[in-house]
């Protein structure tokens, strides 16, 4: 295995800029195969105290559309039977808010979960929608209120959707009235009409209209309930290069600034990189900005799923004007072709991208406190079987989305490992793991301006490169801290090698119209606190 500094700068020099004063760091890259390779590292702890095994680990997906949707064909049940197809454990169904939707779709959509949930009883599915959050775009919203699951809904739709209250467009009196609808839902919570409401921002940087401090707002309005943002889009097929020669991007990032959009981002916040939104893509950008005031934000990955690359299912023709008659579109047929050309840009849930969480239980309420918690990590492509890291210090010990404390001057460890992949994914390779990097960053507190959008202090602080060869096998390395004076957070992520820019490993923005995902794959791990007293 090698070790790099991939940014130039000696471990020392990393902690003095990151503010951790005083401190120390020494990697150790380990590599080591075989199942039994974590008792080769003779750490002197107990790996699976380390790692989280005492969690199980599911893959899921919370942002998918049905027929119920103005813009997608599936039954509730295909989806549910595609997810199950792909190794997905639980599935929310998140249609579009529409004044038809809410006039007629959110009861049929009740009862063909229900059906659904009925018919694959190893799946947890839930009913949510696809929030049109106002003076900004979209997000996934979810929640369990029993026999009231449907009424709920449309009450919170007919309320503070803009599609269906004219509050579209950017404003401060629109922005108000998405902080008045997670009021609403902590109220509900609070009163316990409703139970455990979770809300993600979907694709944030798509069309630039959800600017740092909404972010912000959102988040210090209904801590608990805005847990975080997709770090990736769905919609990933979209960036293949189509048959007919108009090839899309990746997660439809071939946007430019709009009336709507906040002024403040960069050209390239508008496209993808490694499939992978700017705001997680870039190393001590909007992400890090967010997570250096030392609040939980996490990032979920998802399909979006409304119509599926190599599919042969299509939707029935029907007369301009059946959806807003209907609010359903009739069942898909099969058509005998695999689709490839628009709009047949997704996935089916775990079908490319993975949402992979720790939960302590069984059934709902396990995937709920996981996804809260920020136990979670994310995939591309199959890139590996399997991610855990670990961070240890003073006999204590964080995974994903956790917080460890340790005294000041204390020796903090990280140690991260991944099952490499034996199988062929989509494409029909089997990937292969290029190199895991550890990300750290200094908490430095509250941002004074709430349009901040950058950590200057975050760095890959080390990055583990793999020998070839190890398909199937496991791969662990350790990083240490020394002398850790200052509170600070820490990242993993992983790539291919694939396509990164020129002379460096961060990610290369995508090229719109010939981004085949399967060719630049990532993973990234959810952040774990290191609090210093």
């Amino acid at each position: 295995m090698n070790s790099t500094n991939p940014d130039g700068l000696g471990r020392r020099g990393f902690f003095k800029r990151a503010g951790l004063v005083g401190a120390v760091a020494a990697g150790a890259p380990v590599l080591a195969s075989g199942r039994a390779d974590a008792a080769d590292l003779d750490l002197g702890l107990d790996l699976d105290w380390l790692f989280g095994r005492r969690y199980q680990w599911v893959v899921g997906d919370h942002h998918t559309h049905s027929q119920y949707s103005y813009d997608a064909m599936y039954t509730i049940d295909r989806i549910a039977a595609g997810a199950r197809e792909h190794g997905a454990k639980w599935v929310v169904f998140t249609d579009h808010g529409h004044a038809t939707h809410e006039k007629s779709s959110v009861e049929p959509t009740s009862r063909d979960v229900l059906a659904a949930q009925r018919r694959h009883p190893d799946l947890l599915l839930w009913q949510g929608m696809e929030w049109n959050v106002p003076g900004a775009e979209h997000a996934t919203l979810f929640f369990q209120a029993g026999r009231e699951q449907a009424s709920v809904l449309r009450e919170f739709e007919r309320s503070f959707d803009w599609r269906l209250t004219g509050s579209e467009s950017s404003s401060p009196e629109h922005e108000t009235l998405a902080l008045n609808g997670l009021r609403w839902l902590a109220e509900q919570e609070r009163t316990r009409r409703i139970h455990a409401p979770v809300v993600l921002i979907n694709h944030p940087l798509r069309n630039g209209r959800v600017s740092p401090h909404e972010l912000r707002n959102y988040r210090d309005t209904a801590p608990g309930i805005v847990i975080g943002m997709e770090g990736a889009p769905g919609a990933q097929a979209d960036g293949f290069p189509k048959p007919q020669g108009n090839g899309g991007a990746r997660g439809g990032y071939a946007n430019n600034p709009g009336a709507n959009s906040w002024p403040g981002f960069p050209a390239e916040a508008y496209r993808t990189f490694g499939g992978w939104d700017w705001t997680t893509a870039k190393v001590g950008g909007l992400w890090d900005s967010l997570l250096a005031e030392g609040k939980p934000w996490w990032i979920t990955r998802n399909s979006d799923s409304h119509y599926n690359r190599g599919d042969q299912l299509v939707r029935p023709a029907v007369p301009d004007g059946w959806y807003e008659q209907t609010g359903k579109y009739p069942d898909p047929v099969d058509s005998g072709v695999p689709q490839l050309s628009a709009p047949y840009a997704d996935f089916y849930p775990g079908e490319f991208s993975r949402t992979v969480v720790g939960v302590r239980r069984p059934g709902f309420e396990g995937v709920l406190e996981g996804l809260r918690a920020g136990r979670i990590w994310l995939s591309h492509g199959d890139l590996v079987q399997q991610l855990e890291a670990g961070v240890h210090g003073d006999g204590d010990c964080a995974t994903f989305g956790g917080r460890l404390r340790v005294r000041r001057g204390s020796t903090v460890t990280v140690v991260v490992s991944a099952v490499t992949a034996y199988r062929p994914n989509g494409s029909g390779s089997v990937p292969r793991l290029g190199r895991l990097d550890v990300i750290a960053g200094p908490v430095t507190g509250p941002a004074a301006d709430r349009d901040t959008m950058t950590a200057p202090g975050t760095r890959v602080v080390e990055s583990f490169t793999p020998s070839r060869g190890y398909a199937g096998r496991r791969v662990t390395f350790k990083h240490t801290f020394r002398n850790v004076r200052e509170p600070f957070y820490v990242r993993v992520r992983g790539t291919d090698g694939n396509r990164q820019v020129a002379g460096g490993i961060e990610p290369a923005m995508d090229v719109i119209g010939q981004a085949n995902p399967y060719e630049d794959l990532w993973l990234y791990g959810n952040p774990t606190f290191v609090d210093v007293y």
